[in-house]
């Protein structure tokens, strides 16, 4: 089984001279070293770069998760029984993931990802995950061919929704989405990647893979939901989780966007639902993080965080199947899933939902629609020479549905502010 999960799709590779590090330190070398990483930094998490210098950005919110993550090996190092502890990934490849997670988001975060999505409708759709898949398995330069050249077990840790995209419905003219609510993507992998894919799956036997791969149909159409994700990619997924309601909780709080009567009025009843110490401990922690003491309020995130650590334990969740990592996930305890929810319910209300972000969402979105179309309408006179010779190719040998994703992948891969620069240079007089 490991040398299955240590496999590199480029093949068996000598180690330079006296490099001694394992193959979990490697794939962590590249994530830190690539250029989608460092483009982290000046990617929106859900404050707008640049409003603020507190806020957390994507690179700090990624930091961030890879600690939790590595928390949660450690506590799980402690608190599991022998057969647990030998299949936690290495520390190296819980950062890997955690590091890696987010560098497919495209620029404006989640609003940027449905503006994409609409105008890939025709040509295979856009999602933030599926786009992490692309980079680390065929985009960025490490690989003439295959991009990070991870490990097949860090490629399954990424993973997820491991399954393709579904066939979507264009509408009748991507010029105007009304309102892009309604343009969600579906959460899955390019069709284009199945190859990729494949081989990341290819030691699951068909029974595991089909399994794997179950999905549920939501009630719109290309809506689904993949059922089961890696032990890894659970990890990996709670220490995001976490990061997201905790720290996030933490940035709302330090510049008043959540006041304490707004906490205690979605926060006051889901306390009340929970039993023993767990509640008392809720009560309390409500109160420190609207100190004015900066101490006491760190002291209460830190407490957030280490009940969510602390309670993390491993679930069978494919009974039936052979491979271990696919058989089991880490998951939290009914009380402690439903209070990290609340949490995460609160950061969206009060801070995502909130007009002034909406408004920016609003025009990030539209500047990124109104970029997609002139690069799709004059590609061979705006796109950059490099991005121009590979819509080129793309679009000669495999049609306009190609050379739409290399299009795709050249607006993902920018900032926030390069965005925002290269709409000024085309729009605005």
């Amino acid at each position: 089984m490991t040398e299955h999960w240590q496999a590199r799709r480029s093949g068996p590779s000598p180690q330079r001279p006296g490099d001694r590090r394992t193959p979990w330190q490697r794939d962590r070398a590249r994530v830190l070293h690539s250029a989608a990483f460092r483009r982290l930094q000046s990617k929106t998490q859900i404050m707008n770069v640049g409003e603020n210098d507190f806020y957390r950005t994507r690179l700090t919110h990624s930091l961030e998760a890879a600690q939790i993550g590595t928390s949660l090996i450690n506590q799980l190092h402690h608190v599991g029984n022998e057969n647990e502890r030998a299949l936690l990934p290495d520390l190296n490849l819980m950062e890997t993931l955690c590091l890696a997670h987010d560098i497919g988001h495209p620029p404006f975060g989640h609003g940027g990802e449905t503006a994409l999505n609409f105008k890939m409708l025709a040509s295979g759709g856009f999602e933030g995950n599926g786009q992490t898949f692309r980079i680390v398995g065929k985009l960025e330069a490490y690989h003439a061919e295959h991009g990070m050249d991870l490990t097949r077990r860090a490629l399954l840790g990424l993973l997820k929704y491991p399954v393709l995209m579904p066939e979507l419905q264009a509408p009748a003219t991507l010029d105007n989405p009304g309102s892009l609510a309604q343009w969600r993507p579906a959460k899955a992998l390019f069709a284009c990647d199945a190859d990729l894919l494949d081989w990341v799956l290819e030691p699951l036997n068909s029974a595991d893979r089909e399994r794997f791969q179950a999905v549920e149909q939501l009630d719109k159409s290309p809506w689904q939901r993949s059922l089961h994700k890696s032990f890894d990619a659970s990890l990996m997924e709670l220490a995001d989780d976490i990061a997201y309601g905790v720290h996030d909780l933490e940035d709302a709080v330090v510049t008043g966007t959540l006041s304490e009567a707004q906490w205690h009025a979605h926060l006051d009843h889901v306390v009340n639902t929970l039993d023993g110490e767990l509640g008392t401990l809720m009560g309390k922690l409500g109160t420190q993080l609207f100190s004015k003491e900066h101490s006491v309020r760190k002291d209460a995130i830190g407490a957030l965080v280490n009940i969510f650590v602390t309670a993390v334990r491993v679930e069978q969740v494919l009974p039936a199947a052979q491979e271990p990592l696919i058989r089991f996930n880490a998951v939290l305890p009914e009380a402690q899933r439903f209070l990290l929810d609340s949490l995460k319910a609160v950061v969206f209300e009060h801070v995502i939902n909130q007009p002034s972000i909406q408004q920016l969402r609003y025009r990030s979105q539209t500047m990124l629609l109104n970029l997609f179309s002139a690069f799709h309408n004059e590609p061979l006179r705006l796109l950059p020479h490099n991005t121009r010779a590979r819509w080129q190719t793309a679009y000669d040998s495999q049609g306009q549905a190609s050379a739409d994703r290399i299009l795709c992948d050249y607006i993902a891969g920018m900032t926030d502010d390069y965005a925002e620069r290269m709409y000024r240079n085309l729009f605005v007089i």
